[in-house]
């Protein structure tokens, strides 16, 4: 990828994976997408652990590694984590990928169930079709926006679902990388753009709404490298009518930067 430039949109790992780029002779354009922003309120907490008292869960699902640490902290502000550890003991604690994992092991807290690579909703589901869930609750550590196949899918199967909000997803405070990505695009001054989240997509498009040139955004990135972490942003640039060069497989940034060599070794 010599002098390629390769646009990222990741936040938290975005200086590692343009080292990555760099590295191997690319020229990282850094441009983050995504905030995630703690949101979870002491009361919900402490409503969360007295309903669980009175009603406990059969199955508690962690969905992100951040979702996942802000519900601790936040247990750990109010002085009640062992007692989410202990009502956590009786539950089938239910990972989705390799991010809660962490989270939790440094919680000591047993792991029953985890969910397969590309680890989806879909691959979640497979992951616990074997487990009887009628007239079971479960309780859902819900990522930065409501997973609704998820909730239907386990209601399908008889299951009562609650849903705990840990954070929210919100456009970085400084969006002026972006606006210069956007212009960048228009002008034919990117040769890739790496995706890590579907919600990237849709802020990308939302501040290219802003400048009023989101209807040729997705011209502009069609033709040129467009990696996508795995399935659920790939089908997020489908729906924009961008279509993805690629997946990394697994989903980690070693392979999508490896596709990215690949893209270009191969054309």
């Amino acid at each position: 990828m010599k002098s390629k430039v390769v646009a990222v949109l990741e936040t938290r790992t975005g200086a590692h994976l343009g080292e990555l780029i760099e590295r191997r002779g690319g020229i990282a354009m850094l441009a983050p997408a995504l905030n995630e922003v703690p949101d979870i309120e002491p009361g919900a907490v402490a409503a969360l652990l007295a309903g669980w008292r009175v009603k406990p869960h059969r199955m508690v699902i962690f969905q992100t590694g951040v979702g996942t640490r802000a519900l601790f902290n936040a247990a750990d502000a109010l002085g009640v984590t062992d007692d989410m550890r202990t009502l956590l003991a009786k539950s089938i604690v239910v990972v989705r990928g390799p991010k809660p994992v962490g989270e939790l092991n440094a919680r000591q807290v047993r792991i029953d169930v985890r969910a397969q690579s590309p680890f989806t909703t879909e691959t979640l589901l497979r992951a616990i079709a074997g487990i009887e869930l009628d007239q079971a609750s479960v309780l859902v550590q819900r990522y930065g926006a409501p997973n609704e196949s998820l909730r239907e899918a386990l209601e399908g199967r008889g299951a009562s679902v609650a849903e705990i909000a840990t954070y929210r997803w919100a456009l970085p405070a400084d969006i002026q990388p972006l606006k210069d990505l956007i212009e960048a695009l228009a002008t034919a001054r990117v040769d890739a753009v790496v995706f890590t989240s579907a919600v990237q997509i849709d802020n990308l498009f939302a501040v290219a709404e802003s400048m009023g040139c989101a209807d040729g955004l997705a011209g502009h990135m069609n033709g040129l490298v467009i990696a996508s972490i795995g399935p659920v942003c790939s089908r997020a640039l489908i729906m924009r009518g961008i279509t993805p060069t690629f997946e990394a497989d697994p989903p980690k940034l070693g392979p999508l930067v490896a596709g990215l060599d690949r893209a270009w070794s191969d054309g």
